[in-house]
């Protein structure tokens, strides 16, 4: 999941250690509150025009977006940022790492605060072959990583300079395929912690389910939870998911099927529990050679985004913070081809939308009230992006 809700799940951890509850009305911290500009990060895929990773800066005022530098790297499709907003982390998506086979690669930079720009710390295996996305634990001592073609999950530890070290964890997925022909097998597809930190939670898109696991703190263990996993209906595929604000609902988009089922979550068990799965295209819509790809849920809790491949489309829904029961709202067009992911800033004002087979980044503001999206007419040539996270930038 790529995004700044890492941030709301940190502000609301912090919250609840004090025994208050968030405010209604933002997630936003006094830092984000008062920042004038986003510090922008962008992975990529690099076979194309990229040269790396991408950095850049988002004026919260105009909506206007920059390019400032780009760090060479290779396929880093993936991005996380760590707690501190010191490090950035990136999956290497190759198959092939350090010239051992049926691996891809893990690496870590510092940043800049005040440009942005990013300083190459080291890299490690991911021990499993194309890792497609990565995480940090809430405490920013670990790196969770998900494999696709090696069908695994992975934990690096992080070390005291930010630096990443060999693996200290790795959980081989297994199960029945319903598509031998589309899922071919078990393809880890993203792991993010709960906002408890406790548990971590590893859609699949081969097995059709979102595998729990207990998560260790401080070793980077991980073990099976009981419940071992919630269950998809079969050829849904799932890729990423979204918690609700308040931690009692999951959301995970379905590749495959082009849908988003929402689970109760019960954090004290690990368990979830399916209730109700909405269509990301509009009625009426047949589905060509078409899949989603990204989701998330709005800072203050009330909307949810999801991206449509080939239809070329961000759908939105309104959360019911009762029940998680999504209402539809509407459909926004990507403004480019592909839209692979996007990235909301932790004010909730703007949406970027990353459209991999166009090659750009495209800038929508949010609607505060309804959660509609408007292009703001702001727009930056990147050659083939996949992933855009973001954070305050210093004032000056």
């Amino acid at each position: 999941m790529c995004s700044s809700v890492l941030i709301a799940f940190l502000i609301l951890l912090d919250a609840a250690a004090h025994g208050v509850a968030a405010p209604t009305e933002t997630v936003a911290s006094s830092a984000e509150a008062k920042a004038e500009k986003m510090l922008v990060f962008i992975g990529t895929y690099t076979h194309g025009k990229s040269k790396g990773i991408y950095s850049g800066e988002l004026d919260l005022a105009t909506g206007k977006l920059s390019i400032t530098g780009v760090t060479p790297s290779v396929e880093p499709s993936f991005l996380a940022i760590d707690p501190t907003r010191r490090f950035l982390y990136a999956v290497n998506e190759v198959e092939q790492w350090g010239g051992k086979k049926n691996a891809g690669g893990v690496s870590a930079f510092a940043i800049d605060p005040k440009s942005g720009q990013l300083k190459a710390l080291n890299q490690q295996s991911s021990e499993g072959a194309a890792p497609c996305h990565i995480s940090v634990d809430h405490k920013g001592k670990s790196a969770l990583v998900a494999n696709y073609m090696g069908g695994n999950v992975a934990v690096l530890p992080i070390e005291s300079d930010g630096s990443l070290g060999k693996a200290a964890s790795v959980v081989q997925h297994k199960g029945q395929v319903a598509d031998a022909k589309r899922q071919g097998g078990p393809h880890a597809h993203s792991i993010s912690l709960d906002p408890s930190g406790r548990l971590a939670l590893a859609a699949d898109l081969g097995l059709d389910k979102v595998f729990v696991y207990r998560f260790d703190g401080e070793t980077g263990k991980l073990t099976p939870n009981d419940p071992p996993s919630g269950q998809l209906a079969p050829r849904s595929g799932p890729r990423h998911f979204a918690f609700s604000r308040d931690g009692r609902f999951v959301y995970v988009i379905n590749e495959i099927a082009m849908t988003i089922t929402t689970f109760a979550y019960d954090a004290e068990r690990g368990a979830l529990k399916p209730l109700a799965t909405v269509s990301t295209l509009p009625k009426g819509v047949v589905a060509g050679d078409w899949s989603t790809a990204e989701i998330e849920v709005r800072p203050d809790g009330r909307f949810l985004y999801g991206t449509n491949r080939g239809h070329d489309s961000l759908v939105i829904f309104a959360i019911d913070p009762k029940n998680g029961q999504l209402t539809y709202v509407g459909h926004q067009p990507s403004g480019g081809k592909t839209p692979r992911s996007f990235g909301i800033d932790p004010t909730g004002s703007y949406l970027l939308s990353a459209n991999q087979d166009s090659d750009s980044i495209v800038v929508m503001r949010i609607d505060q009230e309804t959660g509609k999206l408007t292009p703001t007419g702001q727009s930056v040539e990147v050659g083939m992006p996949v992933c855009v996270v973001m954070i305050p930038a210093p004032r000056p």
